[in-house]
């Protein structure tokens, strides 16, 4: 047993030594691929971190790694796509030993377009190791900067401009009515501020021959016997919004189904100059058209919106909830023309003192602030949207107009220019605000609708606003309609003039149309080409005497 014991202890040893010495040597080390990461990016030859605009239609997009890129890896890596989703072809080069990838696209990119270009984790180095964090870039194209349409003269454009735009108001008025539809797709839904903005430019059709005279006092007949005898009033005042196959009241809100006094006041701002334009004492459809004007103008009690004889009038009133949106009209904002039109009625004129404590708020209207190195009279920080300069003012004659508060016409041009210099500015970086396209105020925007300003801006411009300015701002509005015309004409020219919004930011641009942005631009175009409209609203002599009341001084008076 023990000789048996000591053989197979021997036997074994062999085994044993064997195992012992191949133990002794080392494994072979695996090399792992390392990660690696993007050392930096240009677009253009500019480094602006993931977000670009005003990218060249055949950008050169540029990757710096530190480390020589596997080709092969490209294809599932890179992602290129336009703002659809769809893949756009683009052709991928190498430089500084492979190190440097460069991607530009297979054709030229479509101008004013969003692109999004992303480098997943998936890329490789040569040596098999992985992009450490992927990287995603948004590329926003240039303007093409080409002329959409042939150069003219420009006093050929504001021609145009206005003859375009005065379609919405009479290809597109309603036709039972007569009076303008609140938006292009508004079917029987007429607005009465509107409709006093469409009847300026009627006006404006007959001054620059669009139309004959008697075609513009055949429309502006109707729109006058639609409101006499369908369109529901309310102490004398008319909704925001008509029914313009019925006459029925339209809510604007839940509250907001009664009178509306600034949509009556810019409604009758355009009728008491039809009754001035309108001035043949021979003609028995002008003398009709201009008594009935006064039936309507001289039916509003403006007293009763004092809501119980307090010093300020109110905006609304309802039928079925009265008082209970309860707004006053205090200043500054579009409102003026209310208290100049409530001081000059023929029967129920209100004092000085609405006008001095309501809309002046004891002085309180007053600004007196600089912004941009422009001294501010009256109104909210920065101005406010600039339909405060317009809608008021497409009447009123703020030339050497004055009274305790302000200079009007330094008021309204010192508006536009801080609202232009903001543009200009642009702190907020919103993409394309220039010397030649700028102006904020209330229009669409994308997903909805609200008043731009300097303080509530998203990168929205509105055409109506710079162009509307033209009588304040010349050749800051002058530059900014050509270069809607010439070169966003493509995208914002349509058969109604300009569309109502655009957001270069967001590569957004209305379809939309509406009255209250529309009958602006013709109606401060022809206060800055002849003064028709100023002159026609200053010669009413009510209005120079209720002016005269408020305490306003002007050669006009």
């Amino acid at each position: 047993m023990n000789l048996y014991k000591y053989a197979i202890i021997f036997l074994a040893s062999p085994i044993i030594a064997g195992c012992s010495k191949k133990s002794s040597t080392p494994p072979p080390v695996e090399q792992v691929p390392q990660p690696f990461i993007l050392s930096s990016l240009k677009v253009d030859g500019k480094n602006d971190g993931v977000v670009y605009y005003n990218v060249n239609r055949s950008a050169v997009i540029k990757f710096y790694f530190p480390v020589a890129i596997d080709h092969s890896s490209i294809d599932n890596a890179v992602s290129f796509k336009d703002n659809a989703g769809s893949s756009v072809p683009y052709t991928p080069t190498f430089e500084n030993n492979d190190s440097t990838l460069v991607i530009q696209s297979s054709s030229a990119l479509q101008p004013i377009s969003k692109y999004a270009l992303a480098v997943s984790t998936s890329l490789r180095s040569q040596s098999k190791g992985l992009l450490h964090s992927a990287v995603s870039l948004s590329l926003t194209t240039s303007i093409d900067s080409s002329d959409k349409f042939p150069q003219i003269t420009d006093s050929a454009l504001l021609t145009l401009v206005q003859q375009q735009t005065f379609k919405y108001f009479w290809d597109f008025g309603h036709p039972t009515s007569g009076m303008a539809r609140e938006r292009d797709q508004s079917n029987d839904i007429v607005t009465t501020g509107g409709t006093g903005f469409g009847v300026m430019s009627i006006l404006t059709g007959i001054s620059r021959n669009f139309i004959s005279r008697v075609d513009g006092l055949n429309r502006i007949t109707q729109i006058v016997n639609f409101l006499q005898t369908k369109a529901h009033s309310y102490h004398g005042a008319f909704p925001h919004w008509i029914n313009g196959a019925t006459g029925d009241t339209q809510p604007f809100s839940q509250q907001d189904d009664g009178a509306d006094l600034v949509e009556t006041s810019y409604l009758l701002q355009g009728l008491l100059c039809a009754r001035q334009f309108f001035n043949s004492n021979s003609d028995a459809t002008e003398i009709s058209l201009r008594n009935n004007i006064n039936l309507i103008w001289n039916a509003v009690e403006w007293n009763w919106f004092r809501q119980n004889n307090q010093d300020v009038l109110y905006w609304h009133w309802s039928p079925d909830y009265n008082w209970a949106i309860n707004m006053g009209i205090r200043g500054w904002n579009e409102a003026m023309i209310v208290y100049v039109l409530a001081a000059s009625s023929n029967t129920d004129s209100i004092p000085k003192s609405v006008y001095d404590n309501g809309w002046a708020v004891n002085g309180s209207i007053q600004n007196g602030q600089s912004y941009f190195g422009i001294q501010l009279p009256l109104g909210p920080e920065m101005g406010g949207p600039l339909f405060f300069a317009h809608y008021s003012f497409l009447g009123i004659n703020p030339n050497n107009l004055s009274d305790a508060y302000a200079n009007y016409w330094t008021q309204n041009t010192n508006h536009t220019k801080i609202n232009y210099s903001y543009c200009v500015t642009n702190t907020s970086k919103f993409n394309g605000y220039s010397n030649i396209c700028w102006g904020l105020t209330a229009s669409d925007q994308q997903n909805g609708y609200d008043a731009h300003s300097p303080t509530n801006d998203n990168g929205t411009i509105s055409p109506t606003a710079a162009i509307s300015s033209l009588p304040y701002t010349p050749v800051e509005s002058m530059n900014a309609l050509k270069f809607f015309y010439y070169k966003l004409g493509d995208r914002i020219w349509g058969q109604y003039g300009f569309k109502d919004a655009f957001n270069l930011t967001d590569i957004w641009f209305a379809s939309s149309y509406l009255a209250i942005d529309q009958g602006p631009q013709i109606v401060m175009i022809e206060n800055y080409r002849s003064g028709l409209l100023w002159n026609l609203f200053m010669s009413c002599p009510e209005i120079k005497k209720g002016m005269k009341r408020l305490g306003f001084q002007s050669p006009n008076l």
